[in-house]
């Protein structure tokens, strides 16, 4: 078991010389990993090759960078720049994303998800594995006129997809390294998105998939406080359908009914849940709904955690 952080802030500062010392924090605190969602301001790959270039030893990944208004060659070069600058320490996470984003930001039609990630993958794939593409499907269209490996970029960048669905589990565990589920629960994990992406990886040939729970938690003793903090931050993701899904599938009304707050026992026994449930890895975000002190007070914990394994 390995266990990371997603790292955010807020603030005047310089966003990535923040990031960069919140990375050496985590790093301090004995975790493997930090992670960054792609925002609208900041690019999550640039930010993670940055990062894990000032931070050695810290692996990062992006989690998740949506696969509509983005090209697979594009991709593919943003991924192998980040996995040289970081010696090889760099996780590429996809997603879907969701219609009102994608509609509203890009002009998009949010049509044909499905078939649209097995085609992005079948060219992703190729190209960091191969140095090549030539992939003329209904949706895509990826052939370069040159070479695509870099130099540096090794081993291949793994590739992770916030797959929650059925059916972009099937693809995900035929043509991806594993998935990156969020506000999804334990026993969701262990019945409905274990099972279905496993099942699909060993019918494909494919290695065990990593399943990277993405868990929102904290360490804190002012727990209503909190909980009241992450119904506000959280209440976007009720209004998104496939996250709906997963919160009733868990018993749950609220996304932030998942958030995982109180003392060091407390957290301690959710991340035992996930992994029994079949998570690979842990990822914690949202450590900072109680400030800054039990931020650190979490990544002193969930460091301790994974250096125990």
């Amino acid at each position: 078991m390995r266990i990371g952080v997603a790292l955010a802030a807020s603030g005047e500062a310089n966003y990535v010389d923040t990031m960069i010392d919140q990375a050496g924090q985590a790093a301090a605190a004995g975790l493997s990993s930090a992670w960054f969602g792609q925002r609208f301001d900041y690019d999550s790959a640039a930010l993670a090759g940055l990062v894990g270039r000032a931070v050695p030893g810290l692996d990062v990944g992006t989690s998740a960078i949506p696969i509509f208004a983005r090209h697979p060659i594009l991709v593919a070069s943003q991924a192998q720049t980040a996995q040289a600058a970081t010696h090889g320490r760099y996780h590429l996470g996809m997603a879907l994303g969701g219609p009102a984003m994608i509609e509203q930001a890009f002009g998009l039609r949010y049509e044909r998800p499905i078939a649209l990630l097995r085609e992005f993958l079948v060219a992703l794939r190729s190209l960091l594995e191969t140095g090549g593409a030539d992939l003329h499907g209904e949706l895509l269209t990826v052939a370069p006129p040159q070479p695509t490996a870099l130099p540096g970029a090794q081993p291949p960048v793994p590739v992770l997809v916030a797959a929650m669905g059925p059916q972009s589990l099937r693809v995900t565990g035929e043509l991806a390294d594993g998935t990156l589920p969020y506000l999804v629960g334990p026993k969701t994990l262990g019945d409905h998105i274990v099972p279905t992406i496993t099942t699909a990886a060993e019918r494909a040939g494919r290695p065990a998939p990593r399943i990277v729970a993405y868990v929102a938690g904290v360490v804190t003793a002012d727990v209503e406080a909190t909980r009241g903090v992450a119904a506000q931050r959280m209440a976007f993701y009720d209004r998104v359908p496939s996250y709906q899904r997963v919160i009733a599938l868990e018993g749950a009304e609220r996304a932030a009914d998942l958030t995982v707050v109180g003392d060091e026992e407390t957290v301690a026994a959710a991340v035992r849940r996930y992994v029994d449930a079949g998570a690979t890895e842990v990822v914690f975000t949202q450590t900072d709904l109680a400030g800054d002190a039990d931020r650190l007070r979490t990544w002193r914990l969930l460091g301790q955690l994974n250096q125990e394994g």
